[in-house]
């Protein structure tokens, strides 16, 4: 009998930014979550793609955000000085308490159950409103037209963004989220980046100004008061986290209803049961969220030596949590790959998990589950013409389309 030699399995290659990689990762993930399910990546960071183990890390205070220390790894000085990270370093997003327990406290009021279900009247007209723009034409790019302009009028809603100042949100392009992903971004989207905070800071100092002198019953009225008792919050923290707030508050809405109708349409028999019944839409928002996320990973730092599927991995290291293949566990899902609006239990890990568990969560799944049920409702013989050649914005962190062509009638 001949003798057996056992070979680990190679790290699996992991591209990011590869477009094949953003057109289908789900390939990818099941490859990593079947060999290599933790894994050291050659340039230091640690992937982790099943269920558990995601879960784990987002819940875990043994792991933090680590902002700075990341950053450095990355790049290899300190990028903290470029104005667009400087910026993100102020946000709760980024930040480990006790600073991220501070400025989470002051916002968490505008998005409690109550306060989001009350907002469900205004967000079915705006459905209404917007399908009514486009109705007669027979046709609409749904990114633009549907998705991206809902969830923006929403948030400028909550921080009392006036309606005549509205069209430099609803007309731009969407948030740049090359930012926040785990390869370096290079020397000109560096720049973009700093412009686009540059332009950012302009604006809203505006808006900081005008609520001063004329408070609102609005997010950014509750934020600059908490600024100006001095102790609460800064001047670059208030631009930072109205500047986080907009983003976040349209760009995983925006995502999700994209991302979701093209799955609904690319398993014809699952839109078929929407159309049926407009009434399962909130439970579809759940199972496409899991089926194909708005944010893909997401990231988290050692604070101490962990030892996660059978690896150890020491204090101070750097982990990328795959969201999207974590929601595809066979060990979580019966049948994971499958799209199943009827899906019972459904616990997709896309809004994050502990203490950095999305603010806007209840929101986003008002706004699709409003968008879903109104477009099943008004548009059941929509057609997707591109449904083979989608057009994906070339990120990985946050996934989404650059345009969605629709038509029916």
């Amino acid at each position: 009998m001949p003798d057996t030699v056992t070979v680990a399995p190679q790290a699996p290659v992991f591209n990011p930014l590869d477009p094949a990689f953003i057109a289908d990762p789900y390939p990818t993930y099941r490859h990593l979550r079947e060999t290599r399910p933790v894994f050291r990546t050659p340039i230091g960071m640690w992937i982790v793609s099943r269920y558990a183990d995601v879960a784990l890390v987002l819940r875990d205070k043994r792991f933090g955000k680590g902002f700075k220390a990341n950053l450095i790894r990355r790049y290899g000085n300190d990028m903290t000085q470029e104005r667009a990270f400087a910026s993100l370093g102020r946000t709760m997003l980024v930040l480990d308490p006790p600073d991220h327990t501070r400025l989470r406290g002051l916002v968490t009021k505008a998005f409690t159950a109550r306060r989001v279900e009350e907002m469900r009247p205004r967000i079915a007209a705006l459905v209404e409103s917007l399908i009514d723009r486009v109705y007669d034409r027979g046709r609409m790019d749904v990114s633009m037209d549907l998705a991206h302009r809902l969830p923006v009028i929403v948030i400028c809603d909550m921080l009392g963004i006036p309606e005549e100042e509205r069209d430099r949100f609803l007309d731009q392009s969407h948030v740049n989220g090359r930012i926040i992903d785990p390869v370096p971004l290079n020397r000109e989207e560096i720049d973009d980046a700093n412009e686009r905070n540059r332009a950012s800071d302009e604006y809203f100092d505006t808006l900081f100004e005008r609520r001063r002198r004329e408070p609102g019953d609005d997010l950014t009225t509750l934020l600059v008061q908490a600024e100006e008792a001095g102790d609460r919050l800064s001047q670059e923290e208030l631009r930072a986290n109205v500047s986080l707030l907009f983003a976040a508050g349209h760009e995983t809405t925006s995502n999700l209803i994209g991302n979701g109708l093209l799955a609904l349409h690319r398993n014809p028999d699952q839109w078929a049961a929407l159309t049926a019944d407009p009434s399962l839409a909130a439970n579809a928002v759940e199972e496409l969220l899991r089926y194909d996320s708005s944010v893909q990973m997401t990231g988290r730092m050692t604070l101490e030596a962990v030892e996660l599927g059978g690896q150890t991995i020491e204090q101070g290291e750097n982990i990328v949590c795959l969201l999207g293949a974590a929601n595809r566990d066979p060990d979580m899902y019966q049948d994971a790959e499958r799209l199943d609006i009827r899906r019972q239990n459904v616990r997709p890990l896309s809004f994050g998990g502990g203490i950095h568990h999305c603010l806007g969560a209840q929101l986003a799944r008002l706004e699709g589950e409003l968008a879903f049920k109104a477009l099943a409702t008004r548009l059941p013989d929509l057609r997707l013409p591109d449904i083979d050649k989608p057009s994906w914005r070339p990120n990985f962190t946050l996934r989404g389309l650059t345009t969605l062509p629709a038509e029916w009638g």
